[in-house]
């Protein structure tokens, strides 16, 4: 993001995140949250704490300056 324009910040982007991963998953606790942000948007990405269990979590990338979900893909 080396435009000079300003990211929004991570605590919004995670409550975005949240927002869509709540409806779908229900329970996010089995899960750690990673964000990074990155030249295309924040990927936000859920994965399984427990490594013994299968699946996965959602994996997101958001626009840093609206907010919106780019893109989803959601791990069962």
């Amino acid at each position: 993001m080396g435009n000079g324009v300003v990211s929004l910040p991570c605590d919004q982007v995670l409550a975005v995140a949240q927002s869509d991963a709540a409806r779908v998953y229900k329970d996010l606790s089995p899960y750690r949250i990673q964000l990074v942000l990155e030249n295309d948007g924040w990927h936000v990405d859920y994965d399984l704490k427990d490594p013994r269990l299968k699946g996965g979590g959602p994996h997101y990338i958001i626009d840093a300056q609206t907010g919106a979900i780019i893109s989803k893909r959601y791990e069962q």
